[in-house]
């Protein structure tokens, strides 16, 4: 993949991404009372106690939603190509305070990937204003592969060492979980089996995942494989954010694959 397209591609797979959890952020606020900064505060630590008045003065009610449509507006630009280093700090920080007002993550591990995205974008940016764009682009995007190859990695080899997924156990106890309601009893994911077939299958895929830098087919082959992975998520389990924000790291898994060796 050319270093322009892929560029191209992940700005708008990432800024469709931040839209989408940024449209949600606003949305919530009107839905549960629990997203209420003052709520969130009390579990903070009191020192120090500039970082929390910090917090407390930024991300009450009118200046987080300030922040929120900020972010909208930036994530627009990214979709249009127009942001630059400032606009990636900004996207940065904006990504830092989001995860101090959830104490960690409001969506678990999308919301570390979309860090890493952005992460990615800023480093991309900084080193093309000291050295040069491509050059820039090139680091960000080893940045973001290493991160999004090691996140499958340690996933499936975490699943190896476990008896409950080495027998697929897991598998079915995972799928009782979803938005639907647990499986039906005639459903074919309770036969043994297939349960194992399936945790096996996801096991090693995660763990081989690596092997997709050694050559573009490759890396189009697991990142494929991937998109069909978490869109199943979705599906089952309305995690519509794994989706996106994983999906917007494969145009550098791709473009890293096809220039390294």
């Amino acid at each position: 993949m050319e270093l322009t397209l892929a560029v191209r591609v992940f700005e708008v797979l990432l800024s469709f991404s931040l839209v989408l959890q940024t449209l949600e952020y606003l949305r919530l606020p009107s839905l549960d009372r629990v997203t209420l900064w003052l709520m969130l505060a009390q579990e903070l630590p009191a020192q120090p106690a500039w970082l929390k008045s910090g917090l407390t003065l930024l991300l009450q009610p009118g200046p987080y939603r300030a922040m929120l449509v900020l972010r909208l507006v930036l994530a627009l630009g990214l979709m249009l190509g127009l942001v630059g280093l400032a606009s990636a700090a900004v996207l940065f920080v904006m990504a830092l305070l989001l995860l101090l007002r959830w104490r960690g993550a409001f969506n678990g591990g999308s919301d570390f990937m979309t860090l890493v995205g952005l992460s990615g974008l800023l480093l991309a940016h900084l080193v093309g204003a000291i050295a040069n764009e491509p050059l820039g682009w090139q680091a960000g995007f080893w940045y973001i592969s290493l991160q999004t190859v090691s996140s499958y990695f340690v996933s499936g080899w975490v699943k190896l060492l476990r008896a409950e997924w080495r027998s697929g156990q897991a598998m079915t106890l995972f799928l009782d979980t979803g938005v639907y309601g647990p499986l039906a009893q005639n459903s074919i994911f309770r036969n043994p089996q297939v349960a194992r077939l399936c945790a096996w299958s996801f096991t090693l895929w995660e763990g081989c995942f690596p092997l997709a830098l050694l050559d573009v087919r490759l890396a189009l082959v697991f990142c494929g494989v991937a998109s069909l992975f978490h869109f199943l998520v979705f599906w089952f389990f309305g995690l519509n954010r794994f989706f996106w924000a994983w999906l917007s790291s494969f145009p550098a898994v791709v473009y890293c694959a096809g220039t390294v060796w």
